[in-house]
């Protein structure tokens, strides 16, 4: 089976926000399969489900606050989601206080069990997405490494390769140390020598075998496209090109 596309909204975020339905719709036209959204929930959950369904994209997740996941605000992202279609509550960022030192980690990983239980009673998944800080070690102690090997294996691991590149990891050593658990990961382009400013097929990302292990190993079912550029090329301009590139490499078996 060919690996399935999306694309994480927060690339397309200013055009998402100037034109909510016609961006989406240019999504759909350039090939993505479904979206990931970022972010508050700005639009009520019975408008963006509607918008989808009649564009015929599926959502695959959904980078949330850390706040949205609390007790106070638990219950409406049960059922906001539950609306939208989407099972991943995926967070992708965490306030100092759960970050900061390895005992803080800890605590965190201990948080994310309790809510990964809360959100499974209800069909949804928890999930957590990376940037580069994860992979800087503290006190000789990787942070990325205390967090998912505290976390019940039913917790997503987004890696996101572009962002732990930039932090100086080895991508495809972490879908083999976490197996099963990259149910959907970001593809964002990186280079060595010009960071984020280029693209798929044109970076230092060992992409061919960063998506078989996934296939294998990582149980990956989303594929989810993030393109950070603009110095390169315009947001729906460089994310078509993305996706360009991942099926061209598809139809050449590189992939």
């Amino acid at each position: 089976m060919k690996q399935r596309f999306a694309l994480e909204l927060y690339s397309v975020r200013n055009d998402l926000a100037n034109d909510f339905e016609g961006t989406l719709k240019a999504v759909k036209a350039m090939g993505y399969e479904a979206v990931e959204f970022a972010g508050d929930y700005v639009h009520p959950a019975e408008k963006v489900a509607a918008v989808i369904n009649e564009i015929g994209l599926q959502c695959c997740g959904w980078h949330t606050p850390w706040s949205y996941v609390q007790d106070d605000k638990m219950d409406a992202t049960i059922a906001y989601n539950k609306t939208v279609g989407n099972r991943y509550v995926i967070i992708p960022g965490l306030p100092k206080e759960c970050t900061e030192s390895i005992e803080a980690w800890k605590a965190t990983a201990a948080k994310f069990n309790a809510l990964a239980e809360k959100l499974a009673a209800h069909d949804l998944i928890l999930g957590y997405h990376n940037h580069s800080s994860e992979f800087v070690a503290i006190d000789g102690i990787v942070p990325y490494d205390v967090f998912f090997s505290n976390t019940n294996s039913g917790i997503v691991m987004q890696l996101d390769n572009g962002n732990a590149m930039s932090g100086g990891a080895d991508v495809c050593a972490y879908i083999k140390r976490y197996p099963g658990r990259a149910q959907t990961v970001h593809i964002k382009p990186y280079s060595k020598t010009d960071g984020f400013d280029t693209m798929i097929g044109e970076d230092d990302m060992p992409l061919p075998e960063f998506m078989r292990l996934c296939d294998e190993i990582g149980g990956t079912k989303w594929y989810i496209v993030e393109y950070e550029s603009e110095a390169l090329h315009k947001p729906l301009e460089g994310v078509k090109l993305c996706l360009d590139a991942l099926k061209a490499m598809q139809t050449k078996g590189i992939i």
